[in-house]
Order: structure tokens, then C-alpha cells, then sequence
């Protein structure tokens, strides 16, 4: 298995993403799309969960397709990122058929980030405008780290972000991940400097500096999110939200395993994961373009994982300072051990 050429979950062809931001805001909208209408379902972990439109993902449910999905920051507020996103592709014709009406279905997830240092007092919820502002950004290529829904995330120990990552498995098809992760848990073991996810890193990705070599890493470090956000408790305002995709043509009920076998890349990444003051989800999507063999859904569930837990290490590792910021980026304490 190899990265696609963009390292992107845009390696899946047809697939689009989109980012807008407001920088004093320090939060944002992330938008995937596809050229048509994909497959998808949709698995939640975490105990704080917020969603819209992710009923009708699940597998006995009559809709399978859906228009895009769309992550973002402000908490509830953020759903609302849902209607700009359907605001724009209803001007474009696109959505669901019925009779005369015309309906985008855009699931969503909403990631914690009011309490991270940005200017929250708005008159108008702004989520509107930058979920059509991403969705409309939409391309192959988007900037990582600061960017999106990742603008205002922040980790335990260090500022959060958007990541991703690819795989090409050896009968060619491929798999992709997006993810903001905005966790209560850490992304690095103790020390700052090595990744949970080190030994799935794919060359220098985030670093190159391989597996943490002690051991009893085991230990829940004392989080300076928790500490820098004091007026709310430590087991509130975080989440981690992520997409997987491939090119594999899966039905919604395989959509549904795809997403929960990718799970493993949140727990493979972040310590401790699937908390009950985290919304952890994953939605997963097929744009059905290459027909594969009944059990090649094992190898695609288990790639999906590794780019998950590769997309999160990505986010952090390539998180950028901004004014105001309530922790530092991976950049700035990683030498400190």
C-alpha cells in the first residue's frame, strides 16, 4: 500500500473538497463533494455527538446518496454550515429529485472550538456563509493544518487541525481520509515529540521520527486544552470528525462497516479516544467507479484505518500559529522532551 499522488482523500477520483475560515473568528467550515451524488453511511463513537441529516445514513434507511458532507466548527451553530452548502447547490440544479422539487442532501458534523481564544460575538451565525464559501472553494487540492474545520481545534497538549491522507491498495483501488480533530486526548505521547500514530507513518508525513521508544505510555497526560479553556469542564468541548472514502463500489450497509473499521485510525492516533466528552464520527462514502470482490471490504476497512490514524498525525503536525492562540503547535514544543 503507497499514498496516491496528493497524499489527499481527493485521490479517490471525483471526489472535491473545499475550506473557508474566518481568522478572527479562528474557526471554519470543510466541505467534500463529488461530481455526482456517493454512497454513504455513518458510524458515531464518541459521546457528545453533533449532526445533521446523519439519520438517514443509516443502513435501512431509503436514501443511499448524498450530494456532499459538510465539517465544521462552532459547535451547533456550525450545523448551519449544512444550509450555505445546500443554498449553493440548489442555485446549481444539484440535489435529490422529487417531482418538480429539487432537495441537496448534505449531511454534517460539528466539532467544539468557542471557547479557543476567537471573537464569538457575532450578531449573524457566520456558519452559513463559510459552508457555501467552501463548498464553492471545492477542488482536488486544499491546504492541510490551520485550515477549514481545523482552524480553531485544538488537541490536548497542542493545536489541532484538518489532515489527510491516501492509500492505493494492490488490485488499485483507492482509499482517503479527511478528518478535523479537535480531541480531548493527545496526539503525541508524553513529551510532546512522537506520534501516537508513528508506526503507520508513510515516509516524513509528520516528521519521520518514528514510535516513541519508552514504554508505560499508557498514562492519561494532564491536558493543557483543559487547562487553557478553565471555564468549561475538561471532558467537554472536543471531537474528532473525519471522512472515508473509496472508489470501491460498496453498498450503504458496506458504507457502515467502512466507517466503523476506520474507527481503529482514531484510536490508533489519539490517547484516549472515543471518550464521553468527545463527538468522535466518521462517515464513510463510496463513489462506486471500480467494482471489487465481496471481501475486498476487509483490506479496504483496514486501509481506511491506517489513513484515519495517519490523517490525524498530518493535522497536528501541520498546524500553523495565529494571533491569540491558546496553545502552541506541534512545530513549537515537540523538542522540548
Amino acid at each position: 500500500m503507497t499514498p496516491g499522488s496528493k497524499n489527499l482523500i481527493t485521490d479517490v477520483p471525483g471526489l472535491k473538497v473545499g475550506n473557508a475560515q474566518d481568522e478572527a473568528l479562528k474557526s471554519g467550515t470543510t466541505v467534500l463533494t463529488a461530481d455526482k451524488p456517493f454512497v454513504a453511511s455513518v458510524h458515531v463513537m464518541g459521546g457528545a455527538p453533533g449532526t445533521r441529516e446523519t439519520d438517514l445514513l443509516a443502513p435501512d434507511k431509503s436514501v443511499d446518496r448524498v450530494d456532499a458532507i459538510a465539517l465544521s466548527g462552532g459547535s451547533a451553530f456550525g450545523l448551519d454550515a449544512c444550509s450555505g452548502v445546500s443554498d449553493a447547490m440548489r442555485a446549481e440544479g444539484r440535489g435529490f429529485q422529487v417531482g418538480q422539487a429539487i432537495v441537496p442532501i448534505i449531511p454534517g458534523a460539528i466539532l467544539f472550538d468557542l471557547l479557543n481564544g476567537g471573537d464569538k460575538n457575532w450578531i449573524e451565525n457566520p456558519y452559513r456563509a463559510l459552508g457555501k464559501a467552501a463548498y464553492l472553494s471545492a477542488s482536488q487540492h486544499f491546504d492541510l493544518g490551520t485550515a477549514g474545520a481545523g482552524v480553531g481545534a485544538l488537541s490536548a497538549m497542542q493545536k489541532g487541525g484538518l489532515g489527510s491522507a491516501s492509500l492505493v491498495l494492490e488490485n488499485g483501488t483507492m482509499v482517503g481520509a479527511l478528518v478535523a480533530a479537535n480531541p480531548l486526548g493527545s496526539v503525541t505521547t508524553p513529551g510532546d515529540r512522537h506520534f501516537w500514530a508513528a508506526p503507520f507513518e508513510i515516509g516524513n508525513e509528520f516528521g519521520g521520527l518514528g514510535p516513541d521508544p519508552t514504554s508505560g505510555l499508557g498514562r492519561v497526560q494532564a491536558s493543557r486544552k483543559a487547562a487553557a479553556m478553565h471555564k468549561a469542564p475538561p471532558d467537554q468541548g472536543n471531537t474528532t470528525i473525519a471522512v472515508v472514502a473509496t472508489d470501491a463500489a460498496l453498498s450503504k450497509p458496506q458504507c457502515h462497516r467502512l466507517a466503523v473499521a476506520a474507527h481503529d485510525g482514531i484510536a490508533r492516533a489519539i490517547v484516549p479516544a472515543h471518550t464521553p466528552g468527545d463527538g468522535d464520527l466518521v462517515f464513510g462514502i463510496s463513489t462506486g467507479a471500480r467494482r471489487v470482490d465481496e471481501g475486498a471490504l476487509t483490506m479496504i476497512g483496514h486501509a481506511a484505518s491506517i489513513c484515519l490514524a495517519r490523517a490525524i498525525a498530518r493535522a497536528v503536525y501541520l498546524a500553523s500559529p495565529s494571533a491569540g492562540d491558546l496553545l502552541p503547535c506541534w512545530s513549537a514544543v515537540h523538542d522540548l522532551s
